[in-house]
Protein backbone atom coordinates (compact mmCIF):
# COMPACT_ATOMS: atom_id res chain seq x y z
CA UNK A 1 0.00 0.00 0.00
CA UNK A 2 0.87 3.35 -0.66
CA UNK A 3 0.48 4.93 2.78
CA UNK A 4 -0.66 8.88 2.10
CA UNK A 5 -2.47 9.29 5.56
CA UNK A 6 0.44 10.37 7.70
CA UNK A 7 -1.74 13.13 9.60
CA UNK A 8 -4.13 10.49 10.97
CA UNK A 9 -1.06 8.76 12.53
CA UNK A 10 2.43 8.13 11.53
CA UNK A 11 4.06 4.47 11.96
CA UNK A 12 6.37 4.67 15.16
CA UNK A 13 10.19 5.43 14.63
CA UNK A 14 12.85 2.67 14.80
CA UNK A 15 14.28 4.60 17.90
CA UNK A 16 10.89 5.54 19.18
CA UNK A 17 10.30 1.99 19.29
CA UNK A 18 13.79 0.54 20.39
CA UNK A 19 12.75 2.98 23.15
CA UNK A 20 9.95 1.96 24.46
CA UNK A 21 10.31 -1.97 23.95
CA UNK A 22 13.82 -1.32 26.14
CA UNK A 23 11.76 0.92 29.04
CA UNK A 24 8.82 -1.92 29.03
CA UNK A 25 11.26 -4.42 30.05
CA UNK A 26 11.74 -2.53 32.73
CA UNK A 27 9.76 -2.74 36.28
CA UNK A 28 8.88 0.18 38.21
CA UNK A 29 5.80 2.51 39.23
CA UNK A 30 7.33 6.59 38.76
CA UNK A 31 5.42 7.42 42.09
CA UNK A 32 7.11 4.65 43.92
CA UNK A 33 9.88 5.68 46.45
CA UNK A 34 12.29 2.12 46.42
CA UNK A 35 14.77 1.96 43.76
CA UNK A 36 12.62 0.40 40.93
CA UNK A 37 10.44 3.41 41.24
CA UNK A 38 13.25 5.56 41.42
CA UNK A 39 15.01 4.36 38.31
CA UNK A 40 11.48 5.06 36.42
CA UNK A 41 10.97 8.14 38.20
CA UNK A 42 14.72 9.37 36.24
CA UNK A 43 13.25 8.03 32.72
CA UNK A 44 10.00 10.32 33.02
CA UNK A 45 12.62 13.42 34.32
CA UNK A 46 15.07 12.59 31.48
CA UNK A 47 11.72 12.65 29.13
CA UNK A 48 10.92 15.86 30.34
CA UNK A 49 14.27 17.36 29.87
CA UNK A 50 14.56 16.36 26.13
CA UNK A 51 10.86 17.64 25.18
CA UNK A 52 11.33 20.92 27.09
CA UNK A 53 14.67 20.99 25.08
CA UNK A 54 13.69 20.21 21.63
CA UNK A 55 10.72 22.87 22.31
CA UNK A 56 11.46 25.48 23.52
CA UNK A 57 10.04 24.82 27.42
CA UNK A 58 10.95 24.55 30.73
CA UNK A 59 11.57 20.93 32.03
CA UNK A 60 8.65 21.22 34.73
CA UNK A 61 6.31 22.67 31.86
CA UNK A 62 5.69 19.49 30.40
CA UNK A 63 2.43 17.61 31.28
CA UNK A 64 2.55 13.71 30.31
CA UNK A 65 -1.12 13.11 29.00
CA UNK A 66 -2.60 10.23 27.13
CA UNK A 67 -3.59 11.81 23.93
CA UNK A 68 -3.66 14.61 21.93
CA UNK A 69 -6.80 15.42 22.88
CA UNK A 70 -7.02 14.75 26.31
CA UNK A 71 -4.13 17.63 26.52
CA UNK A 72 -6.38 19.82 24.81
CA UNK A 73 -9.58 19.48 26.85
CA UNK A 74 -7.08 19.64 29.72
CA UNK A 75 -5.84 23.27 28.93
CA UNK A 76 -9.03 24.58 27.49
CA UNK A 77 -11.67 23.47 30.11
CA UNK A 78 -9.17 23.74 32.94
CA UNK A 79 -8.02 26.92 32.10
CA UNK A 80 -11.24 28.33 31.68
CA UNK A 81 -12.33 26.19 34.82
CA UNK A 82 -9.81 28.06 36.37
CA UNK A 83 -10.42 32.10 34.86
CA UNK A 84 -13.99 31.91 35.31
CA UNK A 85 -14.01 32.80 38.92
CA UNK A 86 -12.56 36.23 38.08
CA UNK A 87 -15.80 36.92 36.74
CA UNK A 88 -14.65 35.79 33.17
CA UNK A 89 -16.87 33.71 30.78
CA UNK A 90 -16.09 33.62 27.08
CA UNK A 91 -14.14 31.16 25.24
CA UNK A 92 -12.85 32.85 21.87
CA UNK A 93 -11.78 29.60 19.11
CA UNK A 94 -11.59 29.46 15.77
CA UNK A 95 -14.23 28.07 13.48
CA UNK A 96 -11.16 25.33 11.89
CA UNK A 97 -10.64 24.12 15.06
CA UNK A 98 -9.84 19.98 15.56
CA UNK A 99 -12.77 18.07 17.06
CA UNK A 100 -10.30 17.73 20.05
CA UNK A 101 -10.73 21.27 20.59
CA UNK A 102 -14.42 22.26 18.92
CA UNK A 103 -16.39 19.72 20.48
CA UNK A 104 -14.70 20.78 23.87
CA UNK A 105 -15.61 24.77 23.58
CA UNK A 106 -19.28 23.40 22.65
CA UNK A 107 -19.40 20.86 25.30
CA UNK A 108 -18.39 24.43 27.58
CA UNK A 109 -21.54 26.24 26.26
CA UNK A 110 -23.53 23.55 26.36
CA UNK A 111 -22.94 21.98 29.47
CA UNK A 112 -21.10 24.93 31.57
CA UNK A 113 -22.70 28.07 30.01
CA UNK A 114 -19.83 29.54 28.81
CA UNK A 115 -20.31 32.12 26.15
CA UNK A 116 -18.28 31.18 22.90
CA UNK A 117 -16.90 33.16 20.23
CA UNK A 118 -15.54 31.56 16.43
CA UNK A 119 -13.05 33.97 14.93
CA UNK A 120 -13.65 33.79 11.05
CA UNK A 121 -10.88 32.70 8.54
CA UNK A 122 -9.93 33.70 4.98
CA UNK A 123 -10.38 31.48 2.04
CA UNK A 124 -6.84 30.13 2.68
CA UNK A 125 -7.83 29.09 6.38
CA UNK A 126 -5.58 31.64 7.80
CA UNK A 127 -7.36 33.46 10.88
CA UNK A 128 -8.27 37.00 10.80
CA UNK A 129 -6.21 38.97 13.20
CA UNK A 130 -8.49 42.78 12.71
CA UNK A 131 -11.11 40.40 13.69
CA UNK A 132 -9.10 39.30 16.66
CA UNK A 133 -7.96 42.52 17.46
CA UNK A 134 -11.27 44.40 17.63
CA UNK A 135 -13.00 41.57 19.41
CA UNK A 136 -10.34 41.77 22.41
CA UNK A 137 -10.80 45.86 22.22
CA UNK A 138 -14.43 45.56 23.10
CA UNK A 139 -14.45 42.27 25.09
CA UNK A 140 -11.00 41.49 26.61
CA UNK A 141 -11.94 41.66 29.56
CA UNK A 142 -14.63 38.48 29.50
CA UNK A 143 -12.03 36.07 27.85
CA UNK A 144 -10.95 33.05 29.79
CA UNK A 145 -9.11 31.11 27.42
CA UNK A 146 -8.10 31.79 23.75
CA UNK A 147 -7.41 28.98 22.00
CA UNK A 148 -5.94 28.50 18.04
CA UNK A 149 -4.43 25.68 16.16
CA UNK A 150 -0.69 26.06 15.50
CA UNK A 151 -1.04 24.34 11.79
CA UNK A 152 -4.54 22.97 9.89
CA UNK A 153 -4.62 19.22 10.43
CA UNK A 154 -6.95 19.14 6.83
CA UNK A 155 -5.63 21.87 4.74
CA UNK A 156 -2.50 22.85 6.17
CA UNK A 157 -2.58 26.11 6.57
CA UNK A 158 -0.27 27.34 9.58
CA UNK A 159 -1.51 30.14 11.31
CA UNK A 160 0.26 33.51 12.86
CA UNK A 161 0.18 32.06 16.61
CA UNK A 162 2.98 34.41 17.94
CA UNK A 163 0.84 37.49 16.34
CA UNK A 164 -2.61 36.30 17.71
CA UNK A 165 -0.79 35.47 21.51
CA UNK A 166 0.98 38.97 21.61
CA UNK A 167 -2.40 40.75 20.78
CA UNK A 168 -3.90 38.45 23.88
CA UNK A 169 -1.18 39.01 25.91
CA UNK A 170 -2.19 42.59 25.77
CA UNK A 171 -4.79 41.72 27.30
CA UNK A 172 -4.12 39.03 29.97
CA UNK A 173 -5.26 36.57 28.31
CA UNK A 174 -3.81 33.19 28.17
CA UNK A 175 -3.73 31.53 24.63
CA UNK A 176 -3.85 27.47 23.95
CA UNK A 177 -2.60 26.49 20.63
CA UNK A 178 -2.87 22.50 19.21
CA UNK A 179 0.03 22.25 17.65
CA UNK A 180 -0.70 18.18 17.52
CA UNK A 181 0.39 18.66 13.64
CA UNK A 182 2.80 21.46 13.93
CA UNK A 183 5.36 19.73 16.24
CA UNK A 184 8.32 18.08 14.59
CA UNK A 185 6.99 19.34 11.23
CA UNK A 186 7.91 23.19 11.09
CA UNK A 187 9.85 24.80 13.80
CA UNK A 188 8.08 25.54 16.92
CA UNK A 189 9.72 27.21 20.15
CA UNK A 190 6.78 27.45 23.13
CA UNK A 191 8.30 30.46 24.88
CA UNK A 192 9.45 32.32 22.02
CA UNK A 193 5.24 31.20 20.74
CA UNK A 194 3.73 33.56 23.68
CA UNK A 195 1.52 30.58 24.16
CA UNK A 196 0.48 30.23 27.38
CA UNK A 197 -0.41 26.42 26.72
CA UNK A 198 0.50 24.12 23.57
CA UNK A 199 -1.07 20.42 23.17
CA UNK A 200 1.21 17.69 21.08
CA UNK A 201 0.29 14.10 20.44
CA UNK A 202 3.12 11.30 19.70
CA UNK A 203 2.07 9.42 16.72
CA UNK A 204 1.58 12.08 14.86
CA UNK A 205 5.35 12.43 14.65
CA UNK A 206 6.44 8.83 14.79
CA UNK A 207 5.84 8.11 18.62
CA UNK A 208 3.57 6.10 20.11
CA UNK A 209 -0.18 6.31 20.01
CA UNK A 210 -1.99 6.88 23.50
CA UNK A 211 0.75 9.02 24.47
CA UNK A 212 0.28 12.96 24.36
CA UNK A 213 1.69 16.17 26.49
CA UNK A 214 0.45 19.18 27.32
CA UNK A 215 3.44 22.27 27.85
CA UNK A 216 1.74 24.71 30.51
CA UNK A 217 3.08 27.57 31.54
CA UNK A 218 4.35 27.43 35.48
CA UNK A 219 1.94 30.89 36.18
CA UNK A 220 -0.80 29.44 34.52
CA UNK A 221 -3.86 27.77 36.39
CA UNK A 222 -5.29 24.66 35.17
CA UNK A 223 -7.94 22.79 37.25
CA UNK A 224 -7.42 19.04 36.50
CA UNK A 225 -10.07 17.19 34.74
CA UNK A 226 -8.88 13.77 36.76
CA UNK A 227 -8.58 13.50 40.25
CA UNK A 228 -6.35 10.79 42.29
CA UNK A 229 -2.70 10.74 42.41
CA UNK A 230 -1.82 14.37 41.87
CA UNK A 231 0.36 13.23 39.51
CA UNK A 232 2.18 16.15 37.41
CA UNK A 233 1.95 19.22 38.74
CA UNK A 234 -1.30 17.78 40.63
CA UNK A 235 -3.01 18.86 36.91
CA UNK A 236 -2.85 15.33 35.67
CA UNK A 237 -3.59 12.85 38.05
CA UNK A 238 -2.87 8.91 36.80
CA UNK A 239 -0.25 6.19 36.73
CA UNK A 240 2.84 7.72 34.34
CA UNK A 241 3.12 5.22 31.04
CA UNK A 242 6.85 5.44 31.30
CA UNK A 243 7.64 3.27 28.55
CA UNK A 244 5.17 5.50 26.02
CA UNK A 245 6.92 8.59 27.68
CA UNK A 246 10.51 7.81 26.95
CA UNK A 247 9.73 6.53 23.16
CA UNK A 248 7.40 9.96 22.88
CA UNK A 249 10.51 11.64 24.37
CA UNK A 250 12.88 10.00 21.85
CA UNK A 251 10.55 10.90 18.50
CA UNK A 252 9.87 14.46 19.68
CA UNK A 253 13.62 14.46 19.72
CA UNK A 254 14.51 13.35 16.39
CA UNK A 255 11.72 14.91 15.08
CA UNK A 256 12.51 18.34 15.48
CA UNK A 257 16.31 17.22 15.43
CA UNK A 258 15.63 16.01 11.21
CA UNK A 259 13.10 19.07 11.06
CA UNK A 260 14.49 20.97 8.27
CA UNK A 261 16.25 18.52 6.41
CA UNK A 262 12.93 16.19 6.46
CA UNK A 263 10.48 18.90 6.09
CA UNK A 264 12.63 19.94 2.74
CA UNK A 265 12.49 16.73 1.12
CA UNK A 266 8.55 15.90 1.92
CA UNK A 267 8.00 19.57 0.46
CA UNK A 268 9.96 18.07 -2.44
CA UNK A 269 7.67 15.32 -2.72
CA UNK A 270 4.32 17.36 -2.09
CA UNK A 271 5.12 19.52 -4.45
CA UNK A 272 5.51 16.96 -7.35
CA UNK A 273 2.05 15.42 -5.85
CA UNK A 274 0.20 18.24 -6.42
CA UNK A 275 1.82 19.42 -9.72
CA UNK A 276 0.75 15.58 -10.96
CA UNK A 277 -2.76 16.11 -9.70
CA UNK A 278 -3.24 19.63 -10.89
CA UNK A 279 -2.00 17.65 -14.55
CA UNK A 280 -4.26 14.62 -14.34
CA UNK A 281 -7.14 16.15 -13.00
CA UNK A 282 -7.31 20.21 -14.36
CA UNK A 283 -10.31 20.81 -12.42
CA UNK A 284 -9.04 19.76 -9.02
CA UNK A 285 -9.41 22.70 -6.09
CA UNK A 286 -5.60 22.95 -4.08
CA UNK A 287 -6.75 23.91 -0.67
CA UNK A 288 -4.84 25.68 1.98
CA UNK A 289 -2.44 28.45 1.93
CA UNK A 290 -0.08 27.52 -1.13
CA UNK A 291 3.20 28.97 0.44
CA UNK A 292 1.87 28.99 4.57
CA UNK A 293 1.39 25.27 5.08
CA UNK A 294 2.46 21.69 6.53
CA UNK A 295 5.37 20.68 3.83
CA UNK A 296 3.84 16.94 3.66
CA UNK A 297 0.09 18.36 3.13
CA UNK A 298 -1.95 18.24 -0.11
CA UNK A 299 -5.19 18.68 0.31
CA UNK A 300 -7.63 18.71 -2.98
CA UNK A 301 -11.45 19.12 -3.63
CA UNK A 302 -12.55 17.02 -6.70
CA UNK A 303 -15.75 18.79 -8.08
CA UNK A 304 -18.37 16.41 -9.23
CA UNK A 305 -17.28 12.98 -6.58
CA UNK A 306 -18.18 12.19 -3.02
CA UNK A 307 -14.45 12.40 -1.29
CA UNK A 308 -15.73 8.70 0.23
CA UNK A 309 -16.35 7.33 -3.10
CA UNK A 310 -12.99 8.41 -4.21
CA UNK A 311 -11.48 7.20 -1.43
CA UNK A 312 -12.83 3.68 -1.40
CA UNK A 313 -11.43 3.39 -4.87
CA UNK A 314 -8.26 4.78 -4.37
CA UNK A 315 -8.01 2.03 -1.34
CA UNK A 316 -9.32 -0.17 -3.66
CA UNK A 317 -6.16 1.07 -6.00
CA UNK A 318 -3.56 0.44 -3.08
CA UNK A 319 -3.32 4.34 -2.18
CA UNK A 320 -4.23 4.60 0.86
CA UNK A 321 -5.52 8.88 2.03
CA UNK A 322 -8.77 10.70 4.32
CA UNK A 323 -11.26 12.40 3.35
CA UNK A 324 -10.32 14.82 6.63
CA UNK A 325 -9.92 14.62 10.12
CA UNK A 326 -9.50 10.89 11.19
CA UNK A 327 -11.89 11.67 13.89
CA UNK A 328 -14.43 12.67 11.75
CA UNK A 329 -14.09 9.37 9.64
CA UNK A 330 -17.20 7.82 8.65
CA UNK A 331 -19.39 11.18 9.10
CA UNK A 332 -21.24 12.22 5.90
CA UNK A 333 -21.52 15.51 6.41
CA UNK A 334 -19.00 18.35 4.80
CA UNK A 335 -15.90 19.31 6.22
CA UNK A 336 -16.43 22.59 8.54
CA UNK A 337 -12.94 23.61 7.60
CA UNK A 338 -13.77 23.97 4.38
CA UNK A 339 -16.90 25.22 4.71
CA UNK A 340 -15.70 28.16 7.13
CA UNK A 341 -13.29 28.62 3.88
CA UNK A 342 -16.34 29.75 1.73
CA UNK A 343 -16.21 26.69 0.28
CA UNK A 344 -19.97 25.30 -0.53
CA UNK A 345 -20.74 22.11 0.56
CA UNK A 346 -20.81 19.94 -2.70
CA UNK A 347 -16.99 21.02 -2.81
CA UNK A 348 -15.90 20.26 0.90
CA UNK A 349 -17.73 16.96 0.69
CA UNK A 350 -15.31 15.86 -2.37
CA UNK A 351 -12.32 17.00 -0.64
CA UNK A 352 -9.13 14.25 -0.20
CA UNK A 353 -6.34 14.82 2.31
CA UNK A 354 -3.21 13.26 1.25
CA UNK A 355 -0.28 13.96 4.05
CA UNK A 356 3.39 12.47 3.88
CA UNK A 357 5.51 11.34 6.96
CA UNK A 358 9.04 10.17 7.43
CA UNK A 359 8.22 6.65 5.59
CA UNK A 360 6.81 8.40 2.70
CA UNK A 361 8.89 7.71 -0.99
CA UNK A 362 8.74 8.95 -4.51
CA UNK A 363 7.10 5.62 -5.39
CA UNK A 364 4.32 6.20 -2.90
CA UNK A 365 3.86 9.51 -4.73
CA UNK A 366 3.74 7.75 -8.34
CA UNK A 367 1.36 5.63 -6.89
CA UNK A 368 -1.46 8.18 -6.04
CA UNK A 369 -0.49 9.74 -9.70
CA UNK A 370 -1.08 6.52 -11.34
CA UNK A 371 -4.16 5.78 -9.68
CA UNK A 372 -6.21 9.26 -9.57
CA UNK A 373 -6.93 9.70 -12.73
CA UNK A 374 -9.36 6.21 -12.98
CA UNK A 375 -10.72 6.88 -9.46
CA UNK A 376 -11.38 10.32 -10.33
CA UNK A 377 -13.33 9.30 -13.64
CA UNK A 378 -15.39 6.57 -11.81
CA UNK A 379 -16.12 8.94 -8.74
CA UNK A 380 -17.69 11.56 -11.23
CA UNK A 381 -19.45 8.60 -13.33
CA UNK A 382 -21.05 7.24 -10.11
CA UNK A 383 -21.89 10.47 -8.78
CA UNK A 384 -23.44 11.81 -12.12
CA UNK A 385 -25.33 8.29 -12.21
CA UNK A 386 -27.07 8.82 -8.51
CA UNK A 387 -27.94 12.44 -9.68
CA UNK A 388 -29.58 11.24 -12.70
CA UNK A 389 -31.39 8.79 -9.98
CA UNK A 390 -32.51 11.04 -7.62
Amino acid sequence: MAYLDHAATTPMLPQALDAYVRTARALGNASSLHGSGRTARRTVEEARERIGEALGAKPGEVIFTGSGTEADNLAVKGVHWSRRAEGRNLVVTTAIEHHAIADAVAWLGDHEKADVTELPVDKLGRVDTAVLADLLESRGAEVTVLTCMWANNEVGTLQPVAEIAALAQAHGIPVHTDAIQAVGHVPVDFAASGAAALALSGHKLGGPTGTGALLLRRDVKAVPLLHGGGQEREIRSGTLDVPGIAALAEAVAHAVRTQEVESQRLALLRDSLVEGIRALVPDSIYNGDPDSRLPGNAHFSFPGCEGDALLMLLDAAGVECATGSACSAGIAQPSHVLLAMGADADDARSSLRFTLGWSTTKADVDALLAAIPEAVRRAKTAGLSLRLIT
